[in-house]
């Protein structure tokens, strides 16, 4: 199978989405597709890329990171229509998603929609949410949801808000999948473990919580910060380390001034790629109190390092912690501190055969099995509703000169 992947954010930009694609991307391959990627511009991109067509595009304005295509239109479609793609999957709403969109309507091809973003989580971001409303989110995810042959959905979460804006089109729970060996990493010893956490001024026997992601207002690691001096009482060695970088991190620094807290908490900044696995590995605990999430790769990244997360709770982390050795969730915020404190003194040990088992389930070999037999599925029922419309065609032609040939007769 040709597979259009249409998304504005990839490598060099680096982000969830960008990753779960360059992951499914390597798996369909593996499996003896072609997918080609569909994006934006960007400086820093080389020059020599293979099975990458880039299109004009601009920084997006809240997100200067972040770029959105503008035009490409007969571009797009010139190649699409010379590689021959049987299939496109759009990864975005926006720019380069409404050309996907275009192009597989001309082409006569099944569009796929992965709704990877919760929207209503970042409005914020927008003219302080005076611009944008839940209901126009509402309203244009619908929209673009319904001219889709098919939605994936991340998670429970993201079907449960789309049936709830009123997308009909049928969708399918597939969680993305992570390159498990990239942070199982029997590579790391306990000598790279403790030269790290010598780093960041912790003794092998202070319990490391740790905190991974973009810091930004809506990924809430103020919550955790808030529950630093009650998880302190109770454990006076504890530190929490926070890698990441962001528009939150001054605010959240100032924060822990203020608390009296800096003794205790260490911010890192932001990591090279191929050293965030000794991070998870260093750390005793994977704390979040995230609830912007359609699911949160960090939180399989440090499972797959073996690293018990406690984390506020949704219907996804609920079931993908389903055993007491890889974690614990937590309802509120308020829950944070004394759900943290119970759960480390118990002192649980990890059982190698439930972690044997998560493995295969947060894998990208199960994301790429479970994304083509989508594929498949949704290549049947657009053939499906294809075959159905010209039936309905040829009926309503029929029936006009049916009423034309008996005027005549009259």
């Amino acid at each position: 199978m040709k597979i259009g992947f249409f998304t504005d954010t990839y490598f060099p930009q680096v982000s969830g989405v960008a990753t779960s694609i360059k992951t499914l991307k390597e798996e369909l391959e593996n499996k003896g597709h072609k997918v080609y990627i569909f994006t934006t511009t960007d400086p820093n991109a080389a020059l020599d890329e293979e099975d990458i067509i880039r299109m004009p595009s601009v920084p997006f304005v809240s997100f200067k990171d972040r770029r959105i295509v503008v035009r490409g239109m007969l571009y797009a479609y010139l190649i699409a229509k010379e590689l021959e793609l049987e299939l496109i999957h759009t990864h975005t709403e926006f720019g380069a998603g409404m050309l996907g969109k275009m192009v597989g309507k001309k082409m006569q091809i099944p569009v796929i929609h992965t709704y990877h973003t919760m929207y209503e989580d970042y409005l914020h971001y927008i003219a302080n949410g005076k611009v944008l409303r839940p209901a126009h989110v509402k309203y244009l995810s619908r929209l673009f949801a319904n001219h889709s042959t098919g939605v994936v959905c991340p998670s429970e979460r993201v079907i449960d808000t789309l049936r709830g804006y009123g997308v009909v089109s049928p969708m399918r729970i597939i969680p993305t999948g992570i390159e498990v060996e990239k942070f199982r990493r029997p590579d790391i010893t306990e000598d790279m473990k403790n030269a790290l956490r010598q780093q960041l001024s912790i003794d092998e026997d202070q319990p490391m919580l740790l905190s991974l992601s973009r810091i930004s207002y809506e990924k809430n690691i103020q919550a955790i910060i808030d529950g630093m001096p009650e998880i302190i009482a109770a454990i006076p060695n504890a530190k929490l380390v926070i890698v990441g970088k962001g528009p939150h991190k001054e605010k959240l620094e100032e924060k822990v001034i203020d608390m009296k807290l800096s003794e205790h908490i260490y911010f890192v900044g932001e990591v090279p790629n191929d050293e965030v696995a000794i991070y998870y590995h260093a750390a005793d605990y994977f704390v979040s109190a995230s609830t912007s999430e359609t699911q949160g790769l960090t939180y399989t990244e440090a499972m797959a390092a073996g690293t018990p997360l406690v984390v506020e709770g949704n219907d996804y982390l609920n079931t993908l912690i389903d055993d007491p050795s890889l974690g614990v969730t937590y309802q509120t915020d308020q829950d944070f501190a004394k759900t943290f404190i119970s759960y480390a003194q118990q002192q649980i040990p990890s059982d190698p055969e439930v972690l044997r088992r998560k493995m295969y389930e947060i894998s990208a070999l199960r994301f790429g099995e479970t994304m083509l037999s989508f594929y498949h599925d949704m290549v049947a029922y657009y053939e499906t509703a294809e075959l159905a419309k010209e039936t309905e065609q040829t009926l309503e032609k029929f029936k006009v000169r049916l009423k034309s040939f008996r005027r005549t007769g009259e």
